[in-house]
């Protein structure tokens, strides 16, 4: 069953609105043919819910979270951590390990220092160039958004015309129909009187 139900019943343009006692009848009867768990149960054209597949480690981490236990573990910061002496200062091999971590802080820092350069030498470029770009995709976004708009209107203003040129032809059928509808009313009527009188002669003989 389709969501999107074509119907062109609707004469908003011509057709007065339905009063408040009237939208309250139409409520009760929308509703008295609901079933009880409407609110609760997916509409048949909607897909089956999408059940999210975690990675173990994303999972603990969300079990975690779940529970209010803080954050344990993570990065070890230790590593930028200023080295500190060995307790024994004399032995080469004491200092080994202590001289190594400070190289790959000293080349970590010096990296940055390198990023940061080329940042500032070229980054200001890169930013302006990227928001011009951005610039340029927002005005299209509004272009076609303006374009939207005015198609809404047009066929807004097409749909009152065509629904106001046959108003009149429209409410002269509806005049036709109700009186017509109330000659079959009065001929079932007389029918059903002469039914009964039929019935009454045909007792009395």
């Amino acid at each position: 069953m389709s969501l999107i139900i074509a119907s062109h019943d609707s004469l908003p343009y011509i057709e007065s609105a339905p009063t408040a006692s009237e939208l309250a009848t139409i409520t009760s009867l929308i509703t008295a043919e609901l079933s009880p768990d409407v609110s609760i149960t997916l509409h048949p054209s909607l897909p089956e819910a999408y059940e999210p597949r975690f990675t173990p480690l994303f999972q603990t981490e969300l079990d975690r979270v779940s529970r209010g236990e803080p954050f344990s573990g993570g990065i070890d910061l230790s590593r930028y951590e200023p080295p500190t002496a060995p307790e024994d200062a004399s032995s080469p091999s004491a200092w080994e390990p202590i001289l190594q971590s400070a190289y790959v802080s000293s080349s970590h820092l010096s990296t940055r220092l390198t990023n940061l350069s080329l940042l500032s030498e070229f980054g200001k470029n890169a930013w302006l160039i990227h928001n011009s770009q951005l610039e340029e995709i927002l005005k299209k976004l509004e272009e076609e958004l303006m374009n939207l708009k005015t198609d809404c209107e047009v066929t807004n203003k097409e749909r009152k015309g065509a629904q106001k040129d046959v108003e009149v032809e429209l409410k002269r059928l509806e005049d036709r129909w109700k009186k017509a509808v109330g000659r079959v009313l009065e001929v079932e009527l007389a029918s059903e009187g002469l039914r009964r009188e039929i019935l009454e002669k045909q007792r009395a003989a």
